[in-house]
């Protein structure tokens, strides 16, 4: 099979994150699909969505021209909704780790069967650490929204992350381009399957080791 083909789009990924969001939620967005998530609607609920720069309120990109100093994590421009603050790095992380967040939304590289977080070097690149091992002990929820594989196509969800570690055990729930997985008491749980995917296609291109918790 094909994730291009079956699986869920980016946006559509983000439209499913999206839904599982709480009224009243302060969430930070990480680089990556992540960035996605304030421009998905969620009617009823205020979603209150941080940057780890100095931002919170973020809303959609500016459909004429952009602000240049009002960019999302990953420097691309972005809105601010009414009551939106800007306030200095320090502020922010003070934000992330005292537990202010209700949740943060990150990419990976690779997420370990018993939560390991690996996101911010591949071996032998660049460095790319941000703020991210400090979001990931600081949120009260730490979401993982990701490809189901690697450009190479290799499993994601591993037995154990190769990569360094963000942190360790850090990850609540995982949705990817073809499945939701969420731990609980430290077993990995596969809880759905994106459209056209089976439970048997999930198990084909994961590498870790998890119980089913839908229907077969």
């Amino acid at each position: 099979m094909t994730t291009t083909q079956r699986g869920l789009s980016r946006a559509a990924l983000a439209r499913r994150v999206a839904d599982d969001l709480e009224d009243g939620w302060c969430v930070n967005v990480g680089i990556g699909a992540p960035l996605l998530l304030p421009a998905q609607p969620t009617p009823g609920k205020e979603i209150v969505y941080h940057c780890e720069h100095g931002l919170a309120g973020v809303g959609p990109a500016p459909t004429g021209d952009p602000d240049p100093d009002v960019t999302d994590a990953g420097k691309n421009p972005v809105t601010l909704l009414d009551g939106a603050a800007s306030f200095d790095s320090s502020l922010s992380f003070a934000i992330a780790r005292g537990g202010r967040l209700d949740l943060c939304v990150l990419g990976a590289l690779q997420v370990g069967e018993n939560g390991d977080l690996a996101n911010w070097l591949v071996p032998g690149g660049d460095p790319g650490v941000g703020g991210a091992m400090d979001l990931v002990v600081g949120a009260r929820r730490v979401w993982v929204m990701m490809n189901h594989l690697d450009k190479h196509g290799n499993p994601k969800l591993r037995k154990q992350c190769t990569f360094p570690l963000t942190g360790p055990g850090v990850v609540d729930r995982i949705y990817t381009d073809l499945a939701v997985f969420d731990f609980a008491d430290g077993d990995l749980i596969l809880r759905e399957c994106a459209p056209g995917i089976t439970p048997a296609d999930v198990a084909a291109l994961t590498e870790a080791g998890y119980t089913v918790g839908v229907p077969v």
